[in-house]
């Protein structure tokens, strides 16, 4: 804590690149003026939800559906309307993972480092300005990452603190889920790094097996049930246990509300839990193969974007291009591979940032879901890019200025060049895409 006392939050920088990360989405919002890529399922989707008619999309969850309701409610049913929701989203999620960053890097360059990198590494932006459930998904993942970070903060000397935090942590991991049920593998680590961090304070990693029954019940119950010890002081073991594993899975069914009251087919107490195997089977049901459907291990390596449009609309001939920023998604490569070997190292930021990495991938890499795009890596790019930034701002910090000062620039200039075309911009003519195409898997 001795760091973070002596150096200076970086709330107001924060806030300023956030604020201009929102302006910049504000531009074009409504255009296309029609539905593009997945929009014509979940814009349907949520007028059934304000009309509470019948099911609709059914193989995801509500949240997502649900933000969109609520920006045609507020502004209207046409293009600023459906996507409004998912810029405030894409907004708090970006200040919130930054805010996460600062509080578990104790580094101010690297926590405004992330946040520049993260808004103009393209999949952050453009998830953020169009009518889909992911931006729901992982704006509320951040959310519940940083109260995580607050929670685990060592200064917390009074009972109350550090609950909160966990409390509003496990209900914001749950939310996540009634978006989309990308990170669920990521939020099986607070409460095992709880567990890991609590026995480590309690000195029992390592420890004897006691000769007696005795000895081994009064070990686990100081395990689960002692409270004056790390990582959340007040709060035991067996209490983290209801904050992040029960009550993301009551948030979560909380989200199915609305479906109680459709007028056909409405959801039933009973019919909840049966819900959910017949949404994964729907979701596994998708194998007609698509023209951009990608794999994995082609993300890692920016190779296959997806369109989300390419059309002459609205006056001028225009496209949306789901690309990872060029220099930034192969930049963060090496960067991973340098916090894998701090990790090994022994160092506990850098391994979490691979762990978390590792598991956004294992997601897809492990699914049955036989099609697949690119904009499925948001959260597998996120902690990519977090290993960019904690590798360059620990630099900087240590008074290598020119790595962190060149990556900013490149990825600034790069950004610039493709934010016509990541922002449905006005292109000079049809073959426009091709002064885009750096690669021919691109096409």
């Amino acid at each position: 804590m001795r760091t973070l006392v002596d150096r200076r939050d970086p709330l107001a920088a924060t806030l300023v690149l956030v604020a201009g990360f929102f302006l910049l989405g504000l531009c074009r919002l409504a255009i296309p003026s029609k539905m593009m890529f997945d929009e014509i399922h979940y814009i349907p989707a949520a007028r059934r939800l304000i009309d509470l008619t019948r099911r609709l999309n059914p193989e995801h969850p509500l949240l997502g559906k649900e933000m969109i309701a609520i920006g045609m409610r507020l502004f209207g049913d046409h293009p600023f309307g459906w996507r409004f929701p998912n810029l405030i989203l894409g907004t708090v999620g970006l200040l919130a993972a930054s805010r996460a960053m600062w509080w578990v890097s104790a580094s101010r360059r690297v926590a405004l480092l992330f946040t520049f990198l993260l808004a103009t590494d393209f999949i952050w932006f453009i998830l953020s300005r169009i009518g889909m459930l992911d931006m729901a998904m992982a704006s509320m993942l951040a959310l519940g990452m940083w109260q995580w970070a607050l929670a685990a903060r060592p200064h917390w000397a009074d009972r109350r603190g550090g609950r909160v935090h966990l409390a509003l942590a496990g209900m914001f991991f749950g939310l996540s889920l009634g978006g989309k049920w990308n990170g669920a593998p990521l939020m099986v680590v607070p409460g095992l790094l709880f567990a890991w961090q609590r026995a480590a304070a309690l000195d029992l990693i390592g420890w004897r097996r006691p000769a007696h029954v005795r000895g081994v019940l009064r070990g686990l119950g100081r395990w689960l049930f002692a409270t004056r010890a790390g990582p959340v002081r007040g709060v035991s073991l067996a209490e983290a246990a209801l904050w992040l594993g029960l009550l993301p899975i009551v948030v979560y069914l909380a989200t199915f509300a609305p479906a109680f009251f459709y007028k056909v087919q409405p959801m039933t107490l009973r019919g909840v839990i049966p819900w959910q195997s017949y949404m994964l089977k729907l979701q596994d049901s998708v194998v007609k193969p698509h023209r951009y459907m990608s794999r994995w291990w082609q993300w890692i390596f920016n190779l296959r974007p997806i369109w989300f449009l390419y059309e002459h609309i609205d006056g001028d001939q225009r496209g949306i291009l789901m690309l990872g920023n060029p220099f930034s998604m192969l930049a963060g490569l090496p960067a991973l591979g340098w916090c894998a070997w701090k990790g090994w190292k022994g160092q506990g930021l850098p391994a979490l940032i691979v762990v978390l990495y590792v598991l956004s991938l294992i997601f897809w890499a492990m699914n049955g879901k036989p099609v697949q795009f690119y904009y499925h890596y948001e959260l597998a790019a996120c902690f990519l890019i977090a290993a960019l930034a904690l590798v360059l701002g620990r630099w900087w910090d240590a008074g290598l200025k020119w790595p962190g000062r060149t990556a900013l620039a490149v990825t600034a200039v790069v950004f610039i060049g493709f934010y016509p075309i990541i922002s449905a911009g006005p292109l000079p003519g049809k073959k426009a895409y091709l002064d885009y195409m750096w690669l021919k898997s691109w096409r």
